[in-house]
């Protein structure tokens, strides 16, 4: 049966691809991004697909925008919370506007944006949360204080959550990728580089994919595969999950 479905940072990387592939399982598509002209582009080129898709602008550090965004839409069944920054830096040196800006995209604005949407995820009584997280919501990395705060948040924020929409079909669940070969991530191979003093191919080798048994980055296919799986009836009693997409990384 065909969902309505809001999917945040849907104008490029992970959001875009997941928007184009469940699209083509003929869902209703919401691309919502920082940049809605881009969001608006990526929609019209999924509507020359014949993709119901629409482009529009969301800010998701906007917490008290959120709920009246919402508002204007139609039921949302499933919230995708995938909108991303990153900032690198040790601790003592991090900028306090960007720890703030990467507590409010990564987890304030998810926990805000679901808030907005269970009421009538309740009444129709089915609902699915998925929050695109990452394995640093599992494991930590030097200079990423801030994000790895963040995305250990949202799989604590899935817990409580499943906890609280137990009496209904809805349910919440983390995908935590190891490194996709994302605009986000090709600029923390340049950052990490210049921490650590050393090549891209170096952070590429020996910090990114060195923890994985696997050495390869995740694809884009395997993140929507996951979605499809979490988006199914059959999955109705997966709920408050982290699930890696890690190589093996997370088994060490």
């Amino acid at each position: 049966m065909s969902k309505r479905i809001l999917i945040t940072g849907a104008a490029s990387g992970i959001g875009r691809y997941v928007a184009e592939h469940l699209g083509k399982q003929g869902h209703e598509i919401l691309l919502t991004d920082l940049d809605g002209e881009r969001a608006q582009v990526e929609a019209e080129q999924l509507q020359q697909q014949g993709i119901r898709a629409q482009g529009l602008a969301l800010n998701v550090a906007d917490l008290a925008s959120l709920g009246d965004f919402i508002a204007r839409q139609p039921t949302i069944d499933v919230l995708i919370n995938n909108a991303g920054v990153q900032y690198v830096e040790r601790l003592d040196e991090y900028p306090l506007d960007k720890w703030q800006l990467l507590q409010d995209v990564l987890l304030n604005g998810p926990a805000m944006l679901t808030k907005a949407v269970l009421p009538a995820m309740r009444e129709q009584n089915f609902g699915r949360i998925i929050n695109i997280g990452s394995i640093h919501a599992q494991v930590a990395s030097k200079y990423k204080s801030a994000y790895v705060s963040a995305k250990h948040g949202l799989i604590g924020l899935g817990k409580v959550l499943a906890l609280e929409t137990g009496d209904v079909d809805i349910t919440v669940n983390t995908i935590c990728p190891a490194y996709v070969k994302t605009p986000l991530v090709e600029a923390q191979i340049a950052s990490q580089a210049k921490q650590h003093g050393i090549t891209e191919q170096e952070v590429i080798d020996t910090i990114m994919l060195a923890p994985m048994p696997k050495k390869a980055f995740i694809g884009l296919d395997e993140i929507a595969h996951t979605v499809d799986f979490l988006m199914a009836g059959a999955a109705r009693n997966i709920t408050a999950q982290a699930i890696a997409l890690d190589g093996g990384w997370t088994a060490q």
